[in-house]
């Protein structure tokens, strides 16, 4: 990942845009929770174009052989760095969301379990993997999904995201895969 593409007036400028752009709402899905709606961010058609840029530049150096993103909305931005980048695009889907043969991971939540899957063979043995998601909360899906990639047997090189909320500690989780935790726009 290259650190100096995040802190370039350009990425600085885009990062201020998305914090502007991203709708806080109070009480959902329960009470007593902030909830960060990225919908008003896919209604802005220039700054999401201005994100892929950032992204792109943040990973041109240090390029994936493949982006791993995580349903839904890490599909969205994680489908066009993968096509910006013109590398393979890897969707980790719930269970049940895919045919053919899958490899599987199960994992807790804080209220219960779920397992996610991606098709068997779509990541390659050695590939360097780069998983993406919306959002880091806890992690607890990106964690899943970088299993994922080892059970796959490839290398996670790195976690990206547009929004980041630190207070929930995500990040450390992570860094037990990579050190290398994108997050575009972080909040406590």
């Amino acid at each position: 990942m290259n650190e100096s593409a995040i802190i370039s007036p350009f990425a600085t400028q885009t990062i201020e845009k998305l914090r502007g752009t991203i709708r806080d709402v109070p009480d959902f899905p329960t009470p007593g929770i902030l909830f960060k709606d990225l919908a008003p961010v896919f209604l802005d058609i220039p700054l999401c174009k201005d994100l892929i840029k950032v992204l792109v530049q943040a990973y041109s150096d240090n390029r994936p052989d493949c982006i791993a993103a995580i349903e839904s909305r890490g599909f969205f931005f994680g489908f066009a760095l993968a096509i910006e980048l013109g590398i393979p695009f890897v969707p980790v889907r719930k269970k049940g969301k895919l045919p053919g043969e899958v490899v599987s991971v199960s994992y807790e939540l804080e209220y219960g379990s779920a397992e996610i899957e991606v098709q068997k063979g779509a990541i390659k043995p050695g590939m360097k993997v780069l998983v993406h998601d919306d959002l880091l909360a806890t992690g607890g899906t990106a964690l899943a999904a970088a299993h994922l990639v080892e059970r796959n047997n490839a290398e996670v090189i790195g976690f990206s995201f547009l929004v980041g909320l630190s207070g929930l500690n995500g990040r450390p989780r992570l860094e037990k895969f990579s050190r290398n935790v994108l997050i575009l726009a972080d909040y406590n």
